[in-house]
Parts: structure tokens; sequence; C-alpha cells
């Protein structure tokens, strides 16, 4: 059992993590907010509660949008303890069904190809599903299964892209840049060709892992972890650098596989020693001064507005905030929405398929920020807030458009 004894004697119930809490906001009860859940967690492991259906819905009901730990004068971990505890819920009341194929999908990716190919040829059921369909299950298919592409990026180009360079970097996709958002990848490769570097797109890399740890498939999150790490080894000194134009991709392979293995020295230790060459794309790239020249030089200056949220995981776990916004506005006009930092309400596989009506709450919130600024297009270096953005702007009738900021940069460069 993960000791959630001494984070609850450590929290002082200073109440600092409740205004900034995303449940909290969308379900406001003392319960449900980042000092009831460690509350409940140290009366759990002392005995005194039991693992029943009510609380594993309590348990079940946290975003993991780290805004808690961000401010805590404790530091405490409240989303670590989460991910924990979620590990014995699913434990002693197994996974739902179709959270166990996507599982399986993620672990197999030549199935998953498959898989996925099939689900673009039948896009056309996907959006009767999004006209029709309110099941519990399947909210976040009706919301993906639309904006599938074709053929994966991965599978779209060579392992090895030569741009004539003795510089290479590797790049770490995401699933949802794979599958679904493929002019990510695109927009990424021109950017690197355009910096003279050499890309390899490591092909044969699993998914992060980062739904199934959300959702407490402690066994999946250990296979794919470990075979990440293990092909990362195989080529980390052959590359200056790893990027993911993902937020919540990297923040796992960044922090969150650290924290997984803090019962497993020896692979902690091995992803430590990789994670200095593991960067968010628009980290790595802001550091390029060759950017920065021909953003100045020859990049395209656009009149459309453009506003910045920021995904909870590049911003509180990587502290990347600064470098998209410095890049976007080389080319855009920008304009800050009141409170960038808010969970957009994503929430993880559970909150978008058996919870949608939290995350409906707080992408309400998030929507009418975006309406407030005018703007034309809302950017944020994550598919996840991408597709919860997209959904709750749709539901509100906010006509502004996302991009990702590696395709704004692009555009700037060549459209």
């Amino acid at each position: 059992m993960f000791d959630f004894q001494i984070n609850s004697d450590e929290c002082i119930k200073c109440g600092k993590c409740i205004p900034s809490c995303t449940i909290h906001f969308a379900n406001p009860d003392e319960v449900t907010s980042p000092r009831g859940f460690i509350a409940l967690l140290g009366e759990y492991q002392q005995g005194n509660l039991e693992l029943d259906r009510e609380v594993k819905n309590i348990f079940e009901s946290c975003f993991l949008c780290t805004n808690c730990v961000d401010v805590c004068p404790k530091s405490l971990p409240t989303d670590t303890l989460i991910e924990n505890i979620r590990s014995e819920i699913a434990e002693k009341y197994g996974i739902a069904w179709f959270k166990r194929l996507f599982f399986f999908l993620l672990r197999n990716r030549t199935i998953m190809d498959i898989f996925f190919k099939f689900g673009y040829m039948f896009q056309s059921c996907g959006v009767k599903i999004k006209e029709n369909i309110n099941s519990i299950t399947l909210p976040i298919i009706k919301r993906t299964v639309p904006s599938l592409s074709k053929k994966s990026f991965l599978n779209s180009y060579p392992e090895f892209i030569d741009n004539g360079s003795d510089r290479t970097v590797a790049i770490f996709i995401g699933c949802l840049a794979n599958y679904n958002y493929t002019n990510i990848g695109k927009s990424l490769l021109a950017i690197l060709r355009s910096i003279d570097y050499n890309v390899f797109l490591a092909k044969e890399q699993l998914c992060c892992g980062a739904p199934a740890y959300f959702t407490g498939d402690f066994a999946t999150v250990d296979y794919l972890s470990k075979r990440n790490i293990e092909y990362f080894e195989t080529f980390i000194d052959k590359v200056e650098a790893i990027l993911i134009p993902e937020a919540t991709c990297s923040g796992m392979v960044r922090v969150d596989y650290s924290h997984y293995f803090h019962n497993q020295p020896e692979w902690r230790e091995r992803i430590e020693k990789l994670s200095d060459k593991i960067f968010l794309a628009t980290e790595w790239l802001y550091r390029q001064e060759k950017l920065h020249r021909l953003l100045e030089e020859r990049g395209k200056i656009f009149d459309e507005v453009v506003t910045y949220h920021d995904p909870c995981h590049a911003r509180k776990m990587q502290g990347v905030y600064r470098e998209p916004r410095e890049l976007i506005q080389k080319s855009y006009k920008f304009r800050e929405m009141e409170n960038p930092n808010q969970c957009c309400g994503f929430g993880g596989v559970t909150i978008q398929s058996e919870k949608y009506h939290l995350a409906k709450v707080v992408g309400d919130s998030k929507a009418e920020m975006v309406r407030e600024t005018n703007s034309d297009i809302v950017s944020a270096e994550c598919s996840a807030c991408r597709v919860q953005i997209t959904d709750s702007l749709e539901r509100n009738g906010v006509n502004t458009i996302f991009r990702h900021p590696v395709e704004l940069i692009a555009d700037a460069l060549f459209k």
C-alpha cells in the first residue's frame, strides 16, 4: 500500500488548495476537495474508511489538474495520492470493459493502427454517435472519432528523415497527435527542417501510459513505461533531444514516470538519466536561435488574435508557459484570457466517459473565458485540451478555432 498516512498527517488543512481545485469548482463539497481527499486517505489507511462504491466515486472525481500541488505550502502530492488509490480501486472493482479495450490497444501499436484505420473509415458513424448518443460510456468516442486521420503520423514518414545535418532530434508524438491531429507532427517536421535538424521518428514508441495511470491500471503503466525507457536507451546517445509536442505525454514521461517508480529505484534511476534530453516541443524550440531569426526575418505577421490556455501538465508540472507565448507573439496578435491556468476540464478517460457532466461544467467556464478575449484562435500544447476545449467552444457557440502552437509557428514560416 502507498503511504497515504504520512501525507494526511502533513496536511495543515489551511484550505489554500480549495479555490484552485477543479473538482471543487464543479462540485463544491468539502469531500471533493484536496484536503478532503487527503483526510479520507488517512482514514482509509487507518482502517476507519471502507473502499466502497461511494468512496470510489469520490476519488474518481478528481481531475488530476495538480492545481492543489502548485499552491500547497507543504507541496503535498495530492495527484500522486489519487493515482495510487485509484490503483487499489481498480484491483477491488476492476476496470470498465471499454477502458480495458482501450488500454489493450495502447499496449499493441500494430493492432491500434488497424483499429484506428477502421475508425477513420467509419467516421460518418462517429458523427451519428456525436449527434444521437448520450450513453455514459461513449461521450469521448463521439468527440474523437470524427477527428481521426486517414493515416497515422508515424506511418506517414520514414523512421529517419535526413535533412543534410549532423544534428538529430527524436520525436515522441503522443497518441492523439499520431492518430487524430497529424498536422502537429507535420508542422514540427517542417520547423525542424528549417533549422537544420535531422529527425528520428522512433517508430517503436508506445503510448506514454498516462490514460492508464490516471485510471489506476498500473499493470499497463508498468508495461508501457518500461518498454519506452528501454527503447529510449537504445538511441538516446545518438540524438540531442527527444521532443514531445504533447503536455500530458511529456509530463508523464518526465515527471510521472519517476512518481510511478517510487518503489522501483532501478527504473526510477533509468528514467531520470534520460530526462535531461526530454523536452516539451516549444520548450526546446524556444532555445533555438535560428528559429527566432527565421521568425523575425521571414516569418509572416498575421492579423488573427491568439489566446493561450496553459495545459495543467505543461505549466504546473514542467514550468513551461512563457516559451509558447513568446514564439506565438512573434507572428500573431496576442490576448491573455482571464485565467489561462484554470484547467480546461478534460480530466482523463473516467471524467470524459462516466463523469462527463463534470467536464462540461469546467469546460463551459473555459469557453466563456475564450469568448471574452474575442480571439480568433485558442492555442494549447496538448491534444487532450484540444478535445475538451473544442467540444466546449462548439457547445457554447464560441466561434474561436483551436490550433496547436507548433502549427501556428509553422504557418508563420511556411504559409
